[in-house]
């Protein structure tokens, strides 16, 4: 429930036709992801490559924690997304190590593959400091982050963009 696939959402909305796939959602009557959603996007070419994006939003619960490995295993970057409610704060911490543990698991690590971490719901009340979210996710500031308002789509391209830089500059 921090806004990942609303942030895809609002991706798929924001983006010309030209470029984007089919939005696949799997979710339950409630809209909580049950799978996975998926967004293909074609941006063209750069140094002679054409870019090709797949994103993905996994669910956060630990439920599907397997389903989050097998997503996590293949991919090239990451955009962890954090609910910035008070109350998110150690759902935020947990989801985090666990992601943290699995690209060890997969022999990959901070080196390899790139991070992004965006602080959401950034409009809501009872919410945490940019300050006090860094010090609990980023302590080091060894990730780029951004603060959105995904369901306004304030800072979501900013964060796709980020993340796209961070990827094809280790081509």
């Amino acid at each position: 429930m921090s806004g990942k696939t609303t942030n895809l959402r609002y991706i798929y909305t924001a983006l010309p036709q030209k470029i984007k796939g089919n939005f696949t959602s799997i979710a339950t009557e409630t809209e909580r992801t049950l799978f996975f959603d998926f967004l293909p996007l074609e941006l063209g070419t750069i140094k002679g490559f054409t870019i090709r994006l797949s994103l993905y939003t996994v669910p956060g619960q630990f439920i599907y924690k397997l389903t989050r490995k097998s997503v996590l295993k293949s991919c090239d970057g990451i955009i962890f997304v954090a609910d910035s409610q008070k109350r998110r704060k150690e759902e935020n911490i947990e989801s985090f190590i666990d992601m943290m543990e699995n690209l060890k698991e997969f022999g990959e690590s901070l080196e390899t593959v790139p991070i992004i971490i965006q602080y959401n719901k950034r409009d809501l009340e009872y919410i945490l400091r940019i300050e006090e979210l860094e010090e609990s996710l980023n302590s080091e500031k060894q990730f780029e982050s951004y603060e959105t308002i995904a369901t306004r789509g304030e800072g979501v391209i900013d964060t796709l963009k980020g993340i796209t830089r961070l990827v094809v500059s280790r081509m």
